[in-house]
């Protein structure tokens, strides 16, 4: 049964009701997006799949047949509005919401400092990473603190901690991500509110495929072929985390091909 339409200062008490749990996944229409919405879907969770293309958000859910469970809602998490739209139609539809996970994020192309553009590269790449986070992080939050608790999961990624060679916008915006992890956390604990993030090595996407063809860059100069985690290895990491109980926390989780160059990066 749909439950009925409760406005936001409606508060209950999510961690003893017995109510399926509802989790928002940004950029769902592909890759580890697309794979988490679904194996959320599986794990019996209300779904809702944000994303600017509309038809890609369709061809995620195309064979769900409950159409109570989830909701398509297109949107550009840099805009403010359109964000808004996204977590009041999230409330509209099921009442509450337990899990957001911050995955929508674009990568920048291998260029040294003086060729980046700073109002556009820099610029759209921090919008979409950082700032979308954050926005929809902040209206996720007004949610789960009138409702007593829940879970923020963020998109890191290994640059997070250790750069690849060229990659200043990207890495700079996966550090700010980082931050934005930590003050959550802490300004969280009296909330309920749990963030956790969850750095990624390589899984299998649109920009991830030359790696274990072309290869890449490696920081002793060479260019070499690099191995490539499945997306729903990673949407079952993403489904673990949602599953725990929000006293409980893992605020950063690694996870990477076995044989991926990263320990001993340098």
């Amino acid at each position: 049964m749909q439950p009925a339409s409760r406005k936001l200062d409606q508060p209950i008490d999510i961690i003893s009701s017995n109510m399926s749990r509802v989790a928002v996944i940004t950029g769902a229409g592909s890759g580890i997006g697309r794979a988490s919405a679904r194996a959320l879907y599986q794990s019996n969770y209300s779904v809702v799949l944000a994303g600017r293309n509309q038809q890609s958000l369709q061809d995620t859910c195309q064979d769900w047949e409950d159409t109570h469970r989830f909701l398509v809602v297109p949107t550009d998490v840099t805009r403010v509005d359109q964000v808004q739209h996204l977590f009041k139609a999230t409330m509209e539809k099921f009442g509450c919401l337990h899990v957001l996970f911050n995955n929508a994020g674009i990568n920048s192309p291998p260029l040294p400092l003086e060729e980046i553009d700073p109002t556009d590269i820099f610029q759209k790449v921090m919008n979409i990473n950082v700032t979308g986070t954050f926005l929809c992080s902040q209206e996720a939050w007004k949610i789960m603190k009138a409702n007593g608790g829940g879970r923020i999961i963020n998109n890191g990624s290994l640059s997070a901690h250790v750069p690849r060679p060229l990659s200043i916008p990207y890495t700079t915006s996966k550090h700010a991500v980082t931050g934005l992890t930590k003050s959550l956390n802490l300004d969280g604990r009296s909330f309920g509110i749990c963030c956790s993030q969850i750095d990624i090595g390589n899984a299998q996407s649109s920009m991830t495929e030359r790696l274990s063809t072309a290869g890449a860059l490696q920081p002793n100069g060479i260019i070499q072929s690099e191995p490539i985690l499945s997306v729903e290895t990673v949407a079952e990491t993403i489904v673990y985390l949602a599953n725990l109980s929000f006293d409980v926390n893992v605020p950063f989780l690694t996870i990477l091909p076995r044989e991926m160059p990263y320990m001993g990066r340098g």
